[in-house]
């Protein structure tokens, strides 16, 4: 029996025109999704503008309907929710985490940062640019 191994970065196809990050991840302006759920739409909309306005994210999709299911404070949940793909930089989660917690209705929200391994070396430079804090003076 063989167990199924994941692409090396060589093994990556490289037609698409996509920047690999790969060895990257340390870098602050690296690229990365946090996923962070929300109980409907409107907190996860209300929350990904405070995020752009803020300049902790460059671009914040939500996905009206999830399903989660987990154990919360000893009892499995079943519930619908939201989920935010929230597209920022290294340097921007710690600020990102802190403005989430203080603005999320959860006691403990999920906050869970992914890095980017390619993509779009435009749509990078985008959501870098995006998510610079702006220079006063």
């Amino acid at each position: 029996m063989t167990s199924a191994r994941a692409p090396q970065p060589s093994a990556l196809p490289r037609s698409l025109g996509l920047r690999y990050a790969i060895g990257m991840s340390d870098s602050s302006d690296a690229c990365v999704v946090v996923l962070c759920t929300t109980p409907n739409a409107d907190v996860g909309a209300e929350l990904g503008r405070r995020l752009v306005e803020q300049r902790l994210a460059a671009c914040v999709n939500i996905v009206p309907v999830v399903r989660s299911i987990y154990e919360w404070q000893g009892e499995v949940k079943d519930d619908g929710e939201s989920q935010l793909l929230i597209k920022t930089t290294r340097s921007r989660v710690d600020e990102l985490a802190q403005c989430i917690r203080k603005h999320h209705p959860y006691t403990e929200p999920e906050i869970i940062a992914v890095p980017i391994v390619a993509g779009s070396p435009s749509y990078l430079a985008w959501v870098r640019e995006q998510t610079e804090p702006l220079r006063q003076g």
